[in-house]
């Protein structure tokens, strides 16, 4: 079980959203450099980066941030937000990411996710952000006709490293993991997955270290951390615990 932290990019600052709403942003950072290092600091060991009006405008929109953060931490770092194309998938990979993220792009172009999966083994996750069920796009300012499951199981035998589901509902709010769907998905596909949205404290990293929840790679982490609602040290210590 990994616990990414996250950091979300908006004008070149660390925020959080409210279900993904740009109005109800949150800064809690000026320097999300600053803020890497400090997650890198405090003991993670892999790190969540959205870029959000990369989501918005369809490409990335936050570079210099981003490359930044890079400079200043060693752990790998997996990146979404405005990757639509190979071009951009090979810039980030060879910039340093580990691991990019095609969220918008899935849905409307499986096969960018396909070809870049392909070409970068083990590099390329998908990120599904749902909203009642059906999966949202373009920064969720759109939602489609499909289900998460459905897209998912486009990318069965595509070498896709993860799926990263949010339940956008919860996000930013606190309110807990939505880990019923979570697993559901998890078990209905071979793809690992990430659970995001929503953790609120120590309760949701119990629950993910639970054998109902093996089979998920992890969970994203982010208000919660800023806010002080989780402490880390406290939830690495759980989770190294659970790995020995």
């Amino acid at each position: 079980m990994i616990l990414f932290p996250a950091i979300d990019l908006k004008n070149g600052q660390c925020v959080r959203l409210e279900q993904g709403d740009m109005a109800r942003a949150t800064v809690f950072n000026l320097d999300p450099a600053a803020q890497a290092k400090s997650f890198a600091d405090q003991g993670f060991d892999y790190l969540h980066v959205v870029d959000l009006d990369g989501a918005f405008a369809g490409k990335p929109m936050n570079a210099h941030a981003v490359e930044a953060m890079l400079k200043v931490v060693k752990m790998p770092v997996q990146l979404g937000g405005g990757i639509r194309d190979l071009a951009t998938v090979e810039a980030w990979l060879t910039k340093g990411i580990t691991r990019v993220i095609i969220g918008t792009a899935a849905v409307r172009d499986p096969e960018l996710v396909k070809t870049a999966a392909k070409a970068f083994p083990g590099r390329v996750a998908v990120g599904l952000d749902a909203r009642d069920g059906k999966v949202a796009v373009e920064g969720w300012a759109e939602t489609s006709e499909v289900t998460a499951l459905d897209i998912a199981r486009r990318f069965e035998d595509a070498g896709v490293a993860a799926i990263i589901f949010t339940d956008i509902a919860r996000d930013g709010l606190l309110k807990g993991l939505n880990l019923k769907a979570t697993i559901v998905l998890g078990d209905a596909i071979s793809i690992p997955v990430i659970a995001s949205g929503g953790l609120a404290s120590i309760e949701d990293v119990k629950a993910m270290l639970t054998p109902r929840a093996k089979k998920l790679e992890g969970a994203i982490a982010g208000r919660a951390l800023y806010d002080g609602r989780l402490d880390p040290a406290e939830a690495l210590a759980l989770i190294r615990a659970a790995r020995a």
